[in-house]
């Protein structure tokens, strides 16, 4: 068991490693930039809720 453990610890790091960079080529994909754009207007898109002309 003490020859296996250098191993699985390896393994487990490079699985995490293509795990992120999957994660990360996935969110930059030309795909995704419609729902990154609109996402990124979503805090302006809200209503003022402290306006000065409150009606």
């Amino acid at each position: 068991m003490q020859n296996i453990a250098p191993y699985l610890s390896a393994i487990s790091t490079v699985l995490g490693l293509v795990v992120f960079l999957g994660i990360v080529w996935w969110a930059w994909s030309a795909k995704r930039q419609p729902a990154n754009e609109e996402s990124a207007e979503l805090p302006f898109d809200l209503p003022d809720e402290f306006s000065k002309d409150k009606s």
